[in-house]
């Protein structure tokens, strides 16, 4: 190919600036040696003219909101040749912030060079629209291209605390000036090798190799996030939930949504550790023989030493935001240990033969609970506390005078103390559970079927037994966005339940949309993060009062 002459070559560059401009896209360059960013093309348009031609790496962090600082310090990050280079950055200036999308790659002689241009000017598939992280469809579908191939894998899982409280404080612009921080905090804290990800409201994830150098990603990552940043005035201090999950690509190698799944559940293990919302749920490896045998020995007197006790979730009816009740979960305040997850206890209570006896504990705690409620609250209306009952539970011929002398000898109303019970202890005795649900019934208590879509064997059954409420496991919510099969089990299960007269209750609930989304389909009561975790007895009661400060103020749940 022929070389343009001087002036021709001159002629086509000044071309290329103005087409440029008219596009409203910059070129820039980055020399590390000589610390020098040149700009040129659309400077004007894009808020970049106080820098141009040319200028230090301090001076454009002036011009930078100061919650995108991280993502400069990411984009001037050294890498290899070839490397590509992606960030989203704030820029101020007197209308306010403009955010630019920078895009380019690192070149042979050890400098960066690339475009710039308006970050909604284009769209780019796999992204996500605020961060410019893979969103959540990208990312499984990264995860499951990497999962084909042999070696092992880390995914980490990260949840915003409090974003609820963002919102309200700052307005949904600060709140997304917050994530955007995040997001370019996480993409600078790890390496190109990495895949960081939008996968929620407030959810983070990142694939990582399971190599050496990753062992301490849980830790690189809470204080990567954890750091104060300053929002409009505000200092403010992230808090997040951290999980992770490993596993080996190859031929056996699980499915990519089964890893998030995963991912996920550890996810709510660290939720449920209430006041530490830093907990990190590394997946299981059969646990510490030792320290099985020490709580084994500690169960057998934790529930006469009351620590083992009732954490309240509230429930909400979709339409209203109004709070509908409690499900009563179990927690265990261990005096050393601290809170004890119920997968860590449960198991070993059911071999210990306690179960029977937790079940008495938490129907006579909660139903006394409901009362005071009530009683406390007469606005409150139908507020109700329901309770688990274990497998083996139905088998007791107790368990029937037991519940029927807890409503009465609190006074409570019919349905106000509820019981749930999962499918798969139905089925073990369908006959039997349909004798002993109707007698319960009869004894006041309201009969939920908990999980329901897991697992029910025949659909006969739910015509047959005494239930008034379905409750849809929250696996299924948490997938509706990206999974049309889950979308079309709640809608039907929605359906479902309208026919046959059942109220329907949806777990896993955490932002309005999905609250939305999710009355449009037919539930009329959600649970989840989106309202709260499960909370000692005193701080529900915060939650009871500040739900009906304001003459019973819907409860609010973040965007």
């Amino acid at each position: 190919m022929a070389r343009l002459k001087e002036p021709a070559f001159a002629g086509a560059l000044t071309e290329t600036l103005v087409a440029l401009g008219a596009a409203e896209i910059a070129v820039w360059r980055w020399d590390p040696a000589t610390d020098r960013v040149s700009l040129c093309g659309a400077v004007q348009a894009l808020g970049l003219s106080p820098l141009a031609p040319d200028c230090s790496a301090a001076a454009l962090l002036a011009l930078v909101a100061p919650a995108h600082h991280g993502a400069v310090a990411g984009l001037f990050a050294k890498g290899r040749p070839g490397a590509g280079i992606s960030a989203r950055i704030a820029l101020r200036h007197p209308g306010g912030e403009r955010v630019t999308a920078w895009r380019g790659a690192w070149l042979e002689d050890g400098c960066a060079a690339g475009v710039i241009s308006a970050a909604d000017r284009f769209v780019e598939t796999g992204r996500d629209g605020l961060t410019g992280l893979l969103n959540r469809t990208a990312f499984l579908a990264h995860v499951e291209d990497r999962l084909k191939t042999p070696g092992a894998v880390r995914l980490l899982a990260a949840d915003l605390a409090r974003l609820r409280r963002l919102n309200e404080a700052l307005g949904p612009s600060g709140a997304d000036l917050v994530l955007q921080a995040l997001a370019s905090r996480l993409t600078a804290a790890f390496p190109q090798s990495a895949f960081p990800a939008r996968i929620g409201e407030d959810e983070f994830a990142l694939l990582l190799e399971d190599v050496a150098e990753t062992a301490g990603a849980a830790g690189r990552l809470r204080d990567a996030l954890e750091r104060p940043l300053r929002v409009r005035g505000f200092d403010i201090h992230p808090t997040l939930w951290i999980a992770e999950s490993r596993a080996e690509g190859g031929a056996n190698a699980p499915d990519a949504h089964e890893l998030i799944r995963r991912t996920a559940l550890a996810l709510d293990a660290a939720k449920f550790a209430g006041k530490n919302p830093m907990a990190v749920a590394p997946p299981r490896t059969g646990g510490d023989s030792l320290q099985r045998l020490a709580l084994e020995a500690d169960l057998h007197v934790a529930l006469e030493r009351g620590e083992i006790t009732p954490f309240y979730q509230p429930i909400a009816h979709l339409e209203t935001g109004r709070l509908a009740g409690f499900e009563a979960l179990a927690r265990w305040k261990h005096p050393v240990r601290g809170l004890v997850l119920p997968d860590d206890f449960l198991p070993l209570m059911a071999d210990a033969g306690l179960m029977n006896a937790l079940g008495r504990h938490m129907l006579r705690t909660s139903a006394a609970q409901a009362a005071a409620w009530r009683s406390a609250h007469p606005e409150a209306g139908d507020l109700f506390v329901a309770v688990n009952l274990s497998t083996g539970e139905l088998d007791d011929e107790r368990l029937v005078d037991f519940v029927a002398d807890m409503v009465s000898s609190n006074g409570l109303p019919p349905r106000a103390l509820k019981v749930e019970i999962t499918e798969s202890d139905i089925m073990r005795d369908p006959e039997r559970a349909a004798v002993v649900l109707e007698e319960l019934r009869r004894a006041g208590a309201g009969i939920s079927l908990d999980d329901f879509g897991t697992g029910f064997s025949s659909l006969a059954y739910l015509t047959r037994l005494p239930f008034e409420t379905l409750k849809i496991d929250r696996y299924f919510v948490r997938t509706m966005a990206e999974n049309e099969g889950s979308q079309k089990i709640v809608r039907s299960v929605a359906s479902l339940g309208r026919d046959l007269g059942l109220e329907v209750v949806a777990e896993g609930v955490e932002t309005l949309a999905v609250a939305r989304q999710l009355h449009a389909l037919g539930c009329q009561y959600g649970q989840g993060y989106g309202y709260a975790p499960a909370l000692d007895a005193l701080e529900a009661e915060v939650y009871l009062n500040e739900s009906y400060l304001d003459n019973g103020a819907p409860i609010r749940i973040s965007a």
